[in-house]
């Protein structure tokens, strides 16, 4: 186990055996450090030609890491897109603060901000930027295309939501959040095979890589929490603002894909999602999807390019 200080705070790395024989994930790893912040390793996948302008960025939720894109990259890749997949700090190989204070919403979204500045438009400026979000990657992602109107002009929206703050959070949420808060030491591995019971055993175990021990989970411990459930917490305004952008100022295209068996973030929450983005086409329901819509991606990637230019 490697340490290292920023911000103040214990910063853990899991090690690299963690993540040998990872089944269904060829896929190497690259670091970087991003200004804002030093001393913090962030890990990201980059496959396809790295001389693409058609960039596809792929962003995943809690509890989950890059791997959950490992059906869909090949299938961008194929397309001819170049393929970015961050993890986010807490999650997968990037690197944990154990300080639960560290993670909030602002801090999460600027790590984005500072990724898509430093590593998209940094190296290919003029990228036009497809962003494949789901779960947190959307209640963050969401809010970044009115930052970067000229370069984030398609979308490919799956089981997320805005989190605003002035609409209420349903019973579905509210009894994951308790669950989580009462399991510090969540069993991941379980959770991913209760919402997507296709996974073997070795694909739900490569989810829980990422956390050899309770140590290493401060960031899944504390994303639950950090959902904005009134006007004024951290995230809602800019929730907010995105929802106005994506009413009135989206221009951009947009497919939408619905895991049909999602307690929380299923069909209403998607259909309520779907009349706030300005000319987001009916979306493609998979009956047999919960949660982690992304185990059916392939045929989700296959069909956002057979109905539109993403």
């Amino acid at each position: 186990m490697n340490t290292t200080k920023s911000h103040k705070n214990d910063v853990l790395r899991t090690p690299d055996v963690c993540f040998d024989k990872l089944p269904d994930f060829p896929f190497a790893p690259n670091y970087g450090e991003l200004p804002g912040f030093e001393g913090i390793r962030v890990h990201y996948l980059d496959e396809g030609s790295v001389d693409s302008d058609d960039v596809v960025l792929c962003l995943h939720g809690q509890p989950t890491w890059s791997y959950l894109y490992r059906k869909m990259i090949p299938v961008f890749v194929q397309r001819g897109h170049r393929v970015l997949v961050p993890d986010l700090i807490g999650f997968g190989r990037s690197d944990k603060p154990v300080d639960e204070s560290f993670y909030t919403f602002s801090r999460h979204r600027d790590m984005l901000l500072s990724f898509i500045q430093h590593i998209v438009l940094a190296q290919r400026p003029h990228a036009s930027i497809t962003l494949v979000v789901q779960d947190w990657g959307g209640l963050l992602g969401l809010t970044l295309p009115m930052a970067f109107p000229d370069s984030i002009n398609r979308l490919l929206i799956m089981n997320t939501a805005l989190g605003t703050g002035d609409v209420p959070l349903g019973q579905g949420f509210l009894d994951w959040r308790a669950y989580s808060n009462s399991r510090p030491d969540l069993d991941i591995a379980a959770l991913m095979k209760r919402g997507e019971p296709t996974l073997s055993d070795s694909e739900a175990a490569a989810y829980a890589a990422p956390f050899p021990d309770q140590r290493y989970k401060a960031g899944v411990r504390r994303f639950p929490n950090l959902v904005p459930d009134h006007p004024d917490a951290d995230g809602a305004a800019l929730s907010r603002q995105a929802r106005e952008f994506f009413a009135n100022k989206w221009q951009g295209e947009s497919f939408m894909a619905i895991g049909m068996r999602d307690p929380v973030l299923g069909a209403p929450v998607m259909q309520h999602l779907r009349k706030l983005i300005r000319g987001c086409p009916p979306p493609m329901e998979i009956a047999e999807a919960g949660h982690f819509v992304q185990e059916h991606g392939e045929q989700i990637a296959r069909q956002a390019f057979k109905t539109s230019d993403i």
